[in-house]
């Protein structure tokens, strides 16, 4: 098996390349990278390995230099006769921004580039296989508090918080008008946060989250809405162990489920065991959201709710001083929110069943083993793009 990988610098696709340089059954494993040059190509996957020591094989990974802004890449990727030997391809890259500053940037990536991708894919001769690396979250802000199925989407008439949601529904149509369904197998991970094992996690994406609520204590969300969190290293597991199954769909929530779901309450009573010398955690309705935002602006009204919580103010404003930084802080922080007030669970029988998996444990359990590194989050400096 020769397998073409996107994304593989990023937090998933990093995971995934080491996972799958440890499969003896893949013979190379071609990687689109982002570089000027080779040599350069060739450290920024030597670094993908040497973060926790694993085995970097220069004869196995190779670097194919383009990026998914570049209006050649289809022809540049037709002309790379190496390439013809691809019968898997896995289309990790994405660009993950929530904030709407980026919208056009998230677009051009995950529509525009997955289109270059796909124009060459069908025509390889070999190809097998095409894993697409979406989102269980395309399901949309009009599901609330149950478990979602695979087959409610996509769907069309979903409305989305954040343009990836949207963009990772649209790639998923796309993916279907250009290849044949025997050919499409879609992973559609819920939301990874951390590792499970005691090590630096690959990013610190979704953990300045988590980060950020345990500096502010004072919480605008409901602490008992279900989460539905998995590390990065099951995920990166459960995509090569469905792409060597016997499977039976074409599409696969990657996701805690039921069983191993947890909620803000739990993880911040897992938060509260480390950090105890801040206030205890106060959840608050989302409602009072807009009166966090005017009190920064120094626009709060006397008779307002929110100073009901004055010992949460009076810490806020003796921790960050100024008050700008609180507004990064929650304008960061916004979408997060929104997406844990739904209450997703996404159904992950079809996973287990499929690959005789075990369900990933809860994040309040698992995320013991990364607290050290969500200690020295710089949660201002994430907060620019969260």
């Amino acid at each position: 098996m020769n397998i073409f990988l996107t994304g593989a610098t990023g937090l998933v696709g990093g995971e995934l390349l080491v996972t799958l340089s440890k499969r003896s059954e893949i013979s190379k494993i071609y990687c689109l990278v982002r570089s000027q040059s080779t040599e350069e190509a060739n450290k920024r996957l030597e670094k993908v390995f040497a973060l926790h020591n694993d085995e970097y094989d220069v004869n196995r990974i190779i670097p194919v230099l383009g990026n998914l802004f570049d209006d050649e890449l289809t022809n540049s990727l037709k002309n790379n006769q190496h390439l013809n030997e691809v019968d898997v391809i896995i289309h990790s890259a994405a660009n993950t921004s929530f904030s709407r500053v980026n919208d056009d940037l998230v677009e051009k990536a995950n529509i525009g580039g997955l289109t270059k991708i796909l124009l060459w894919a069908k025509e390889l001769p070999q190809l097998k296989t095409f894993v697409y690396i979406g989102t269980a979250t395309i399901c949309g802000k009009d599901v609330k508090d149950r478990v979602v199925k695979e087959d409610e989407s996509p769907n069309l008439n979903a409305t989305h918080l954040v343009k990836y949601t949207y963009t990772k529904m649209k790639g998923e149509l796309l993916i279907r008008e250009h290849l044949p369904e025997d050919k499409i197998l879609i992973t559609r991970p819920s939301i990874i946060m951390g590792d499970s094992r005691p090590i630096m996690p690959r990013s610190p994406v979704i953990l300045w989250a988590m980060a950020t609520i345990n500096h502010l204590r004072l919480i605008p969300v409901n602490e008992h809405a279900q989460l539905d969190m998995i590390p990065v290293n099951y995920t990166a597991e459960a995509i090569v162990n469905l792409l060597f199954a016997k499977r039976r769909y074409h599409v696969y929530h990657i996701s805690a489920g039921e069983a191993g779901s947890t909620t803000a309450l739990r993880l911040s009573k897992m938060l509260e065991s480390y950090f105890d010398e801040m206030p205890p955690f106060n959840f608050i309705n989302k409602n009072l959201l807009n009166q966090v935002k005017h009190w920064t602006k120094g626009r709060l009204q006397p008779e307002s709710e929110l100073y009901a919580y004055r010992k949460y103010l009076d810490y806020w404003k003796e921790t960050f001083e100024d008050k700008s930084k609180l507004r990064l802080l929650f304008t960061g922080l916004d979408p997060y929110l929104e997406f844990m007030e739904l209450g997703h669970v996404f159904d992950n029988t079809r996973l287990l069943e499929d690959t005789g998996m075990a369900n990933s444990e809860p994040a309040d359990v698992y995320m013991n083993n990364s607290i050290n590194f969500v200690e020295k989050i710089d949660i201002l400096e994430g907060a620019i793009d969260p």
